[in-house]
């Protein structure tokens, strides 16, 4: 669940300044017009924007959660009952099912308790999406071998 979310987040790269949503799609079965892959990237930079809440990051929760709330209409989310357990799930197929499959993996972390543990890194250049697993929930940088070192060379660096 929690690698679907950020394996779709992460197709952008900023850093490289690449761009893989077309091929996550592909790999999914979508082959996706030049307006599915706009709506496919404002869900995913809406998303992002949630992790990077969840970072402390100020950003506007409103407008990201309008451009998800719309892609949940078209993925026609609903509740299903498997083996007597409740599970979102997409009824939409094509590019709608499956960004809604993403946004059912965003409500079973939500339902799990998980779902402010996804992050996306502080470092502008970066914005990688990850899971904290930190006991106290404190990470800030994807990695902080790298990003994490940048940061603290560059406040040193502003020290000196």
């Amino acid at each position: 669940m929690h690698e679907r979310i950020c394996e779709f987040v992460n197709t952008a790269e900023l850093e490289l300044e690449r761009d893989d949503l077309d091929e996550w799609l592909r790999r999914r079965g979508v082959e996706p017009s030049a307006d599915g892959l706009r709506r496919a990237a404002e869900v995913r930079e809406a998303l992002r924007a949630l992790l990077l809440a969840h970072n402390g990051v100020v950003v506007d929760v409103d407008a990201a959660s309008a451009v998800l709330d719309d892609a949940a209409r078209r993925g026609r989310l609903a509740v299903r009952f498997a083996g007597g357990a409740p599970e979102v799930y997409p009824g939409a197929t094509g590019l709608d099912g499956v960004l809604g499959r993403v946004l059912a993996d965003v409500a079973a972390a939500a339902a799990g308790g998980t779902w402010a543990r996804l992050k996306a890194c502080r470092a502008e250049s970066c914005r990688w999406a990850f899971y904290d697993s930190a006991r106290n929930r404190s990470r800030t940088w994807c990695s902080m071998e790298v990003c994490g070192n940048r940061a603290k060379a560059r406040r040193f660096r502003a020290r000196q």
